[in-house]
């Protein structure tokens, strides 16, 4: 999942980044509306975390001019204000959640995750394709019943071959979704991940190379 965190205090900004990365996201960071309005110009977000109170366009404007653009996914908005008519103006703007300071982290999470699964179509809870088995929800790996240890990057590469149900996913596409934009555009992350999931699920293997366009499961 692809997630755009806009929250103008820097430490809350990286804390919450953070902590989404070590749930298996990628995720960007931007520091004000301007600059959330420039990156979902050029990155397709699954889910936006947008503070209400940001310094010059505020994260009002920010979300109404994503929703009237359709620029955007799913969006679920902070603030520091809790009041139900806050609430309903937030939703009203075309928010698609509404979170108030200071939260859980774990709700934080099981929020995002839910508008995740709103923004892509529905899928089995569990995926399975030629004796693999994922589960999301678990974060848990098996072939043919043998428990596989993957890293978070190769669970995320995993998780969207098996989406795909047999088609092609691009490399562009893979760092899309499991690494944000502090990657090296040069690097060849996907290849070395590729090669080490495998490894990890065995023989006979699994994952073709479709020369020049990506990799099938």
């Amino acid at each position: 999942m692809r997630v755009l965190v806009v929250e103008d205090e820097v430490v809350l900004a990286e804390t919450i980044a953070e902590g989404l990365r070590d749930q298996a996201m990628a995720v960007d960071v931007a520091f004000d509306g301007t600059a959330a309005l420039e990156r979902t110009g050029y990155v397709e977000y699954d889910v936006i975390v947008l503070d209400r109170d940001l310094p010059g366009v505020p994260g009002d404007e920010v979300c109404r001019q994503l929703v009237a653009t359709r620029q955007a996914g799913r969006i679920i908005m902070l603030t520091a204000s809790g009041d139900v008519l806050d609430r309903i103006d937030g939703l009203s703007l075309g928010a698609d959640d509404y979170l108030a300071k200071p939260f859980v982290f774990d709700e934080l999470v099981a929020r995002i995750r839910a508008l995740g699964r709103r923004s892509a179509a529905p899928l089995p809870p569990v995926l399975e394709r030629r004796g693999i088995r994922l589960d999301p929800q678990c974060r848990a790996v098996t072939r043919d019943g043998r428990p596989v240890t993957l890293t978070k990057k190769e669970f995320t590469v995993l998780e969207e071959l098996l989406r795909a149900d047999g088609g092609v996913v691009s490399v562009e596409h893979l760092l899309d979704k499991a690494w944000d934009e502090n990657l090296d555009p040069f690097s060849n992350v996907v290849r070395v991940t590729m090669v080490a999931l495998r490894r990890k699920l065995g023989e006979p293997a699994v994952i073709d190379t479709v020369t020049g366009v990506g990799y099938r499961l």
